[in-house]
């Protein structure tokens, strides 16, 4: 009775939890959820329109690029204002002076010169120059220029061009990232949701099978005590009961720790509990479910693939650049201001003065010092390496795609052969221990056929996780990467090992793995 208790107190926790009211989470709600929480996904999404900025950026060179300036100069000192200390170290003139001045009268060149100052003197101190000099800059307190400028590229040898294709390949190649990324994360969630639905079946088939074990050894106990079983038949049944036990405390482990993973995918509380309504049944088989003859496995049409061809035109582009820097560039500008120098605050539109230049230019290497036939190496170097690695790529994909394809074969043949198992060691069971009641089988046979019922079913449940990964896989192949962890490529019997009972040969277990 007090073992019974024991494995009440093992148990009961394991079936309580699993009876807990949690959310209930679909395949395709857990998708959604992990699309919207996905860090992958916003990081793509920041690369595409990274590589628009940088498409306007390319295209920007094609039209004509226009600036205006406007801009205000206040002169604190200058080499004109000696003029001005030199005229106040002199005695002011005075009004009958200023009046008299009349610069058309013809005086001698020293009385000329002394009337020229005396007139400077009496205009306002801040402009020793008076109104004679006020449209001239030198020596002005105040200064506005306000200007317009406008520069084309004519000619660039081919260099803005090669900008502009390097630029529409960024974006290509960030679109395929992004379309990639979406599938690794519809993969990663597809594998890690039906693994923590074969978690949660193989814990009911530990559970289910230590009930029996239960069973047998309550039947072994009443017959020991009537006399109709010898201890050793008793001492059986209570190590195969006991063995049992770390087999549900071992799958429950595996259990919380998928459903751990699968809520890290989705960002969600570890505490929160999930009720996984697409179970590994026949009919969630159809789910993502696809024929491999529907899926074009050409090596060209994966993403890699795609992103490594364009690696090759930005490269043939960079090269076309680095052949134009030996060309001229021509480049026509205009500059269009105009100037003023009022004596103080804003000036009038009037008083403004204007300049306009128009210049073209031509830009032609001379000598570098060798800098141009070292871009021009540099540039044949990468397209090579950009070559090699799109046929390095070809060929890996051409790998994992037959390799794909090679696992969905399997994973389907071992579900066709495991059509019908479960209910033939279902029924062995049931007469084995019909046989067993009516004393004329011995326990051993029992628990053989114990065995071979969790067999059958935990060989079910993995071929049903491992086909419906393999389909997904296949239905997401073009843009998925090549190969690598977390592809999908891991099988459930690879993972996840049905935990053996006692008594049970090498060659079952061996049978159960594969």
């Amino acid at each position: 009775m007090k073992k019974q208790i024991i494995v009440g107190l093992l148990v009961l926790p394991g079936l309580a939890g699993a009876q807990q009211p949690g959310r209930s989470l679909s395949l395709q709600d857990a998708i959604r959820v992990a699309a919207d929480a996905s860090e992958q996904i916003t990081i793509a999404r920041a690369g595409i329109r990274r590589a628009m900025g940088e498409q306007y950026r390319a295209r920007s060179e094609y039209l004509p690029q226009l600036g205006g300036s406007l801009s205000y100069t206040r002169t604190l000192k200058t080499e004109f204002s000696a003029l001005s200390e030199s005229s106040d170290t002199t005695s002011a003139p005075t009004p009958e002076a200023c009046s008299d001045f009349n610069p058309n009268r013809l005086l001698p060149l020293g009385e000329r010169v002394d009337s020229l100052e005396s007139a400077l003197r009496c205009r306002d101190n801040e402009n020793p120059f008076g109104n004679i000099f006020s449209d001239l800059p030198f020596g002005r307190a105040n200064q506005w220029n306000l200007g317009v400028s406008a520069s084309q590229t004519v000619y660039s040898g081919g260099r803005v061009q090669a900008q502009n294709r390097i630029a529409a390949a960024g974006k290509r190649t960030a679109e395929i990232g992004l379309a990639s990324a979406n599938a690794q994360l519809v993969l990663d969630v597809t594998q890690a949701y039906y693994d923590a639905a074969l978690s949660d079946q193989l814990y009911a088939i530990a559970e289910a099978t230590m009930r029996q074990a239960e069973t047998t050894l309550t039947q072994v106990k009443v017959a020991r005590q009537v006399g109709d079983q010898p201890e050793f038949e008793l001492l059986r049944a209570q190590v195969t009961h006991d063995n049992q036990r770390p087999v549900v405390i071992q799958r429950r482990s595996d259990r919380d720790l998928a459903h751990m993973r699968l809520k890290q995918l989705l960002n969600l509380p570890v505490e929160e509990i999930l009720a996984l309504n697409t179970r590994l049944q026949d009919d969630a088989l159809p789910v993502l479910a696809i024929s491999s003859a529907q899926t074009d496995t050409s090596s060209d049409l994966r993403a890699p693939v795609r992103q490594a061809m364009e690696a090759v035109s930005v490269q043939q582009a960079l090269e076309a650049i680095a052949r134009s820097q030996r060309l001229p560039n021509l480049v026509v500008s205009s500059q269009y201001g105009r100037v003023a120098y009022p004596g103080g605050g804003l000036p009038e539109w009037n008083s403004f003065r204007s300049n306009w230049t128009v210049t073209a230019g031509i830009l032609v290497p001379i000598f570098t010092g060798g800098r141009l036939k070292g871009d021009a190496l540099i540039a044949e170097a990468n397209l090579l390496d950009a070559r090699a690695r799109l046929q390095q790529t070809r060929e890996l994909a051409a790998l994992d795609t037959r390799t794909a394809v090679e696992r969905l074969r399997a994973s389907e043949a071992a579900w066709q052969a495991s059509a019908g198992t479960v209910e033939q060691a279902t029924r062995a069971y049931a007469i084995a221990e019909i046989r067993f009641k009516e004393g004329i089988s011995t326990q051993l046979e029992l628990n053989d056929s114990r065995i071979l019922l969790q067999q059958a079913q935990a060989n079910r449940a993995i071929a049903a996780r491992d086909v419906q990964v393999a389909r997904a896989r296949m239905a997401l192949l073009p843009d998925l990467p090549v190969g690598g962890v977390g592809n999908g490529f891991g099988s459930a019997a690879e993972t996840i090992q049905p935990q053996q009972a006692p008594g049970q040969n090498a060659t079952q277990g061996r049978r159960a793995g594969n």
